[in-house]
């Protein structure tokens, strides 16, 4: 699982026509004109709030609303880029931050969000506590 980078979200605006949000959890900065028509035709837009294009908005302004939107978006959030691939249209997409990704790294031994693993150091004491109990 990766970690929320708002540095590559921040390259990935350069040059951005446009972005999109779904109002649950499909972000998108779209990179060309096709994407933009393409975009509003799916419907995004048609709610406040939800749609601005590089005309109405600054890069910065663009990466702020995107750091909104994330914010306030169910579990399954995540922000792609596309653009225009007529050969291969799948291939358009590329994860700014991808479904799933976390603040924090997880820990490799338990799991946990931020534990980096200084959850092996307290189980090495509960181990050698209850031995000394025995």
């Amino acid at each position: 699982m990766s970690v929320i980078d708002w540095d590559e979200v921040d390259s990935g605006l350069v040059g951005a026509k446009a972005i999109a949000f779904d109002t649950c959890h499909k972000i998108y900065v779209l990179m060309d004109d096709e994407q933009v028509a393409e975009t509003r035709g799916y419907g995004y837009g048609d709610e406040p709030d939800s749609f601005y294009t590089c005309d109405e908005m600054s890069h910065s302004e663009m990466l702020e609303k995107l750091k909104e939107w994330f914010g306030k978006s169910c579990a399954l959030k995540f922000i792609q880029a596309v653009e225009t691939n007529h050969t291969d249209p799948n291939a358009g997409y590329t994860d700014l931050i991808e479904q799933g990704a976390t603040k924090y790294e997880l820990c490799y031994i338990c799991g946990a969000e931020g534990c980096e693993g200084e959850c092996e150091d307290e189980d090495d004491y509960e181990d050698e506590d209850e031995e000394d109990e025995e």
